[in-house]
């Protein structure tokens, strides 16, 4: 300010010293920058086993290379402890399978699988119920297994008692009943098949379940349509531990 005339004048003012010029420079960089930065991602997480990140083409062969050699009798020694530390911390199991409740069948075994390679449900006749149908969708939307087996087996105890049960007309006791509705579909539909009847049931019924999971809204429909997850059919033979692909 000029004291003579009380207007400013520039050449009457202290100039900015240059270190504090530069220093409030950096400084207002400094909050743009922070303004209009994103926060970084953070890294996917190795999965436990990254040998199960694979696609279900993949899944697929690797699961037939394990019944191969369970039908050889040369399954692969597979060593728990070393496992066990990378287990604690989650899963990605590779393949996800609907097996029959039976004692006989061991999908472990049947693929020459380890720990944490086989996401596993279980119920008498391999049907999909709401329950089954949810698991499903947690082992592909969440744990992101690429692959659906529905495995039955031959001489199914679940389908035969199906079978004995409509043709006599008789009402099992418990809750067996909602078994007999549940497969009650697969007898009807494979009973003007030529050949074995039973055989024919058991066919029928890994086909009608792979396609109510392939169908399964919204989640196991879409990853199928978008090719995520496969899901196949298959049954077991009790003679030989051979899976005999068919959906």
């Amino acid at each position: 300010m000029c004291q003579a005339c009380g207007f400013p004048n520039a050449r009457h003012e202290r100039p900015l010293p240059r270190r504090a010029f530069m220093l409030g420079a950096a400084a207002a960089l400094t909050l743009a920058d922070g303004a209009s930065a994103k926060p970084a991602r953070k890294p996917a997480p190795t999965p436990p086993k990254p040998q199960n990140v694979m696609t279900p083409d993949a899944a697929l062969a690797r699961l037939m290379e394990g019944n191969k050699r369970y039908q050889k009798g040369v399954a692969k020694r597979h060593d728990f402890v070393a496992e066990r530390e990378a287990l604690v911390s989650g899963q990605n199991p590779y393949a996800a399978i609907l097996s029959c409740s039976d004692s006989r069948i061991a999908p472990e075994y049947a693929f020459d699988s380890g720990r944490g390679d086989l996401f596993v449900v279980r119920v008498a006749g391999n049907f999909a119920n709401p329950d089954g149908i949810a698991s499903f969708e947690y082992a592909v939307e969440v744990l992101k297994t690429p692959l659906v087996l529905v495995l039955g087996h031959d001489s199914c105890g679940a389908v035969k008692s199906t079978m004995t049960s409509l043709q006599d007309k008789t009402t099992l006791p418990g809750h067996l009943p909602s078994l007999v509705a549940a497969l009650t579909p697969a007898v009807e539909a494979s009973a003007g098949q030529p050949g074995d009847k039973l055989e024919n049931a058991i066919r029928e019924n890994v086909r009608l379940t792979v396609d109510t999971l392939r169908a399964a809204t919204p989640l196991l429909s879409a990853a199928v349509n978008d090719k995520r997850v496969k899901v196949v059919g298959g049954i077991y033979r009790l003679k030989d531990g051979a899976v005999d692909l068919i959906a």
